[in-house]
């Protein structure tokens, strides 16, 4: 057994081995490491995007949510004013209304004043004609009564 034609045998066995891996084998493995680590970079890179996509997203919520609560605290600051001026012209009709009233009672009271003034008038002067005929002992006529009547109403 010669030492030198195997090992130069195996030696070409070996770099034909090579060869094939190189021309077949590595390109391949190559090219799929090669894609893979891009697909890694490129998940990296979206889960990148989107963490500064969610952060974006977190701020914008936070925004809107304080333009809401701006928003609410005007609503409720223009309904609590507008409560307050439904209240102040509920006042003022109501005062308004109770002027109407009273000034509508004062006006009853007067006429009542008048028409119980005007009936003491007739009254007094039934009585000042009676009595007057008592005086005189004779029954004055219905004629000169109402002529007495009228002249003692305005007397008084």
């Amino acid at each position: 057994m010669n030492l030198d034609a195997t090992i130069i045998g195996q030696s070409i066995a070996f770099f034909l081995f090579v060869w094939f891996c190189m021309k077949f084998i590595w390109p391949p493995l190559t090219r799929a490491l090669e894609e893979r680590k891009r697909n890694i970079a490129d998940g990296l890179a979206a889960a990148d995007k989107g963490r500064y996509e969610q952060e974006l997203g977190e701020k914008k919520a936070l925004e809107t949510i304080h333009k809401a609560k701006q928003s609410a605290t005007e609503v409720i600051a223009l309904a609590e004013k507008r409560a307050v001026e439904i209240a102040d012209e509920a006042k003022d009709r109501a005062k308004a209304e109770a002027e109407r009233i009273v000034t509508a009672a004062h006006a009853d009271i007067e006429q009542e004043i008048n028409r119980a003034r005007e009936q003491l008038r007739v009254a007094v002067s039934e009585l000042a004609v009676t009595g007057a005929a008592r005086i005189l002992e004779q029954e004055v006529d219905a004629k000169t009564h109402a002529r007495l009547l009228e002249v003692v109403v305005k007397q008084l």
